[in-house]
């Protein structure tokens, strides 16, 4: 690899990374390029740049080999402000425009379209710059798609420079750019290859321990989440962290969680105003994020402070959901049961400057005119002074006290206070919405709609809300009437009323996850079928039979220098890992001996790592926390059979599949049970039942886990 490296410094260039703010958009456009033929806001934000940008599609790539030019990769997604940026900087640009049009075929991604291209060429940027890589990805390539140069965000002086240089550099010795590409495409392939594992199985409570031990080195026990700067709220590290917490008896750990829990939910990364959470703070209390908002964190987030309610039973967690959840649909629901991706960080200030941020923030002058005499209280709750002012006389909301506190301190009832901020969180509210709002990233992907489908069910089991339900169940019928292509498979993407691009393998994984989530929540079997029957698909279109993993495009997809198999968990879970989950619990479901020894088979791969790298594999540590102890498989049957869920739901129980039906059923784990007289609750592992019950209690009196 050190070859590559050397061979790459010959061509590369050390670029800076500073930003300003710019003005939007005209409203007339001089420029139309091929792109206002997509549908992705991302896209169409480069539709009118005078770079003759084309989307990534087998027409593009034959006409970059028919005219022997150099592509230029260029990716990004809407809400990403470094890409606004370069895009005013450097896009917007005749001058620049004229030598990328001259010498390139010009190609704008949107990642959350095509993830797939998105991991080659950020593979291809990392062993470039030795440096993790980011967006906007600028990456050079021959005209057969492999990459020789790459980076993140340009300053528009430097990128003229370096693609100058490369223009020239082609035209005069493109031996030494396809010795570059070769041995570059080389790393790439090797890259992130999963071998099969063929030592015997061994998983340990010693190995899990140990890499809990090295995990906790690297976290904030102050602050919460990760130590340092900046703080990403990563969902599935606080969810096993919880897990393991509650089944190791951890005190530490379970005050780690809370602490991690309650600062996020004080801190300016959740929007006190409006609800949700945006990307990530960019200081070390959580203070100042990165103004966008996710679907998929909020989503993975609601799960997660739902889960941890049943541990805490924390008020603050509980409202943290609602608020949420109300977010959600206020701001990125479309009323045919769809999810829209993520809402920009950057919006219009009355200047008609684009600047992060500015939709949320406020002025001391403009609160005490718009609270009057409660501007004090307001001013003592939210911190309107040097703790919550951010910069240009600006303040960012943010608590660092507890309702309890605050009410002694200030000498007020909680009943009363709650009132107060109810009240306070409704006027601002309605004056924010008269402000220019954030642009809005309006396709629906079929992943974080099942994240969001998951969120409703996760919701629902621990508060018993029966709007959770029925939005869940609107959003599971949405991904089946518009996501399903007939024939079999997944679509990715959904916008303007219809749904495109073949799915990946983390759509697949996570809708199967989703549908088996919203079977244990309403015993409705068709969930779970058509979960078995999309991990059939998988088997046939995604998986390596070599190293018993799956791909994360399909067979079908376009082909690329290279086939990725995802491993790692970032702040989506990887596809592997889900899957394999997936498989463990569908195991266990139909008895699947196929599926339950490839979940195992799948873990023992990447066994390693996950020990090793706690951290960067923590929803790989669920599905071994399931081989360390005794896993539940609680069949309820009979006619209150719901009923029992319920109450059963108000635990925490996170090592267990639950199957149950109100009538007779065929599933292998119901055969035999049920009675019309009576409703009865079997606990049993692999398969062998302890001695059946009527009674909840007496269920979870069987089940050895503490609390």
């Amino acid at each position: 690899m050190s070859k590559i490296i050397i061979a790459l410094i010959i061509i590369s260039t050390i670029f800076s990374c500073q930003g300003q703010t710019q003005k939007n958009m005209p409203d007339k456009h001089e420029f139309t390029n091929d792109l206002i033929n997509e549908t992705s806001p991302y896209l169409l934000q480069h539709a009118h740049n005078p770079v003759d940008w084309y989307a990534w599609n087998d027409e593009t790539l034959e006409l970059a080999k028919k005219e022997n030019k150099l592509i230029l990769i260029s990716i990004g997604y809407s809400t990403c402000h470094w890409c606004h940026v370069m895009e005013h900087e450097s896009f917007e640009d005749s001058t620049v425009a004229s030598i990328m049009n001259e010498h390139f075929i010009n190609i704008k991604i949107d990642r959350e379209e095509r993830p797939d291209v998105d991991q080659v060429y950020q593979k291809a940027v990392q062993l470039i710059t030795g440096r993790a890589g980011g967006w906007p990805l600028n990456c050079i390539a021959l005209p057969d798609q492999r990459p020789f140069w790459g980076g993140t965000y340009f300053p528009k002086e430097n990128w003229v420079k370096a693609i100058t240089q490369l223009a020239e550099l082609y035209e005069k010795d493109p031996q030494k750019i396809e010795e570059v590409a070769t041995k570059l495409t080389e790393g790439i392939q090797q890259s992130d290859l999963v071998q099969l594992n063929t030592e015997e199985v061994s998983f340990t409570k010693v190995e899990l321990d140990s890499a809990v031990t090295n995990w906790q080195s690297y976290l904030d026990l102050k602050n919460g989440g990760r130590s340092g700067a900046p703080k990403f709220p990563m969902s599935n590290n606080l969810q096993y962290l919880l897990r393991y917490a509650v089944q190791n008896d951890d005190s530490n750990l379970l005050e780690y969680v809370n602490t991690s829990l309650t600062k996020m939910a004080y801190g300016g990364i959740f929007d006190q105003i409006g609800g949700g959470f945006s990307r990530y703070s960019t200081d070390e209390k959580w203070h100042i994020p990165h103004f966008e908002k996710m679907l998929y964190d909020n989503a993975q987030l609601i799960n997660l402070y739902s889960n941890a309610y049943l541990v805490y039973k924390e008020p603050l967690f509980k409202n943290i959901v609602y608020e949420t959840i109300q977010f959600v649909e206020r701001e990125l629901y479309n009323d045919i049961g769809a999810f829209y991706t993520a809402l920009d960080a950057d919006s219009m200030t009355e200047s008609g400057e684009l600047e992060e941020g500015a939709y949320y923030v406020w002025t001391k002058e403009e609160l005490e005119r718009i609270l009057n005499d409660d501007f004090e209280m307001f001013s003592n709750y939210f911190n309107v002074n040097s703790f919550g002012k951010w910069e240009k006389d600006n303040y960012h909301l943010i608590r660092n006290l507890s309702n309890k506190e605050f009410s002694e301190k200030y000498d007020i009832s909680i009943a009363e206070l709650t009132k107060k901020v109810d009240h306070w969180q409704e006027v601002l509210l309605k004056v924010r919405e008269k402000r220019s709002s954030p642009r809005l990233d309006d396709k629906a992907l079929t992943s974080q709609n099942a994240l969001m489908l998951k969120a409703y069910i996760g919701s629902y089991t621990v508060f018993d809300d029966d709007h959770f339900l029925k939005m869940a169940l609107k959003s599971a019928q949405f991904i089946s009437n518009h996501q399903f292509k007939e024939g079999g498979g997944l679509f990715r993407n959904y916008k303007d009323g219809k749904s495109n691009i073949n799915a990946y393998l983390e759509d697949y994984a996570i809708v199967i996850d989703a549908f088996i989530s919203l079977y244990e929540a309403t015993f409705d079997e068709n969930w779970l079928k058509t979960a078995k029957q999309l991990t059939d698909y998988t088997f046939e279109h995604f998986y390596d039979e070599q190293s018993k993993m799956f791909f994360f495009s399909s067979d079908e997809n376009q082909d690329l220098i290279t086939r990725k198999i995802e491993i790692e968990d970032n702040v989506i879970p990887s596809s592997n890992s889900i899957m394999a989950l997936n498989l463990f619990k569908l195991g266990h479901y139909f008895e699947n001996k196929n599926y339950s020894t490839n979940a195992k088979t799948m873990l023992n791969n990447v066994k390693e790592n996950v020990v090793y790298y706690g951290g960067g594999y923590s929803n790989w540590l669920m599905l071994y926390n399931n081989y360390i102890g005794d896993f539940y498989e609680i069949a309820i049957v009979g006619s209150d059979a719901k009923k029992r869920l319920k109450e059963l739901s108000k635990n925490f129980i996170p090592n267990k599949i639950i199957i149950g039906s109100l009538t007779d059923s065929d599933l292998p784990l119901l055969e035999y049970k049920y009675s019309e007289n009576e409703t009865t609750i079997y606990v049993c592992i692999d398969g062998a039942c302890k001695l059946p019950v009527n009674e909840t209690n007496a269920a979870l009196k069987q089940i050895n886990i503490k609390y």
